[in-house]
């Protein structure tokens, strides 16, 4: 089943120098926009993460520090990347979790204001797990009935991460194919940041999910313990919840 798309949606996967999504950093990514009519357009870029990339990240993916050295960094590419996302719609497999998270973190990284917020995200791992608990090579046997060669590459983990999806279209009579549907369905949670430390209860309030404030509002908390604020912006937190939790800060304050 093709897609039924209002605007371009873009299926992106990261290949990355480990699995820390506040320290570690993007080496590869690729693109790959599927517009409405079904014309697609891909690019892939390896970059230069200006730090060692871990040896079990290389068993995985294969790139090493010598096939980036020379790359440019991610700051450099972070402008034309932005600017391809533009508009989109944005899908991945395991994004929500991983991939949407660090690719926020890179942009904050790189002082590029593009918030992913303002976009739909599908995660077509998440549609997968709540119809039948398998991996990426697992879904592309069972949806596509096709074996994923070169997985762990980005440009071959993304187009099979595409293909998985119109497949499940076909497969699930009960999935809208409309882009806000999918969207919805595939998310984890209510998470007002990235990485799920910050998420909506069910009245909309956003509530710490983590430590020894999980469940409370965190206007309340900030209000009750102002220094809890300094102490998540002064540890190692990824930038977005910063941002976020900054944001709050400054929106109780103007109130």
């Amino acid at each position: 089943m093709q897609l039924n798309l209002k605007k371009p949606i873009v299926f992106f996967d990261l290949e990355t120098t480990g699995i820390d999504i506040t320290n570690d950093r993007i080496i590869e990514i690729s693109m790959l926009k599927v517009h409405p009519d079904g014309q697609e357009e891909q690019v892939t870029y390896l970059v230069n993460p200006e730090q060692p990339i871990d040896p079990r990240s290389i068993e995985i993916h294969g790139i090493t520090d010598e096939k980036v050295k020379d790359k440019p960094s991610f700051k450099e590419l972070a402008k034309q990347i932005a600017q391809f996302f533009e508009g989109c719609d944005i899908a991945g497999y395991n994004s929500n979790k991983f991939d949407v998270p660090m690719l926020a973190e890179e942009f904050l990284r790189a002082e590029v204001d593009f918030d992913l917020k303002k976009h739909q995200l599908v995660d077509v791992q998440v549609i997968f797990h709540k119809m039948e608990q398998r991996t990426l090579e697992a879904a592309y046997r069972f949806y596509c009935k096709k074996t994923l060669e070169d997985a762990h590459s980005a440009a071959a983990d993304t187009k099979a991460t595409y293909e998985i999806l119109k497949a499940q279209l076909d497969y699930y009579e009960e999935l809208e194919n409309e882009i806000p549907s999918l969207s919805k369905f595939s998310a984890h949670k209510r998470n007002a940041d990235f990485a799920g430390r910050i998420v909506y209860n069910e009245d909309g309030i956003e509530c710490f999910n983590f430590g020894k404030h999980k469940g409370k509002p965190v206007e309340e908390v900030l209000q009750k313990e102002p220094g809890y604020y300094g102490w998540i912006i002064n540890s190692d937190f990824p930038r977005y919840t910063k941002k976020v939790l900054t944001m709050i800060k400054l929106r109780n304050f103007n109130k």
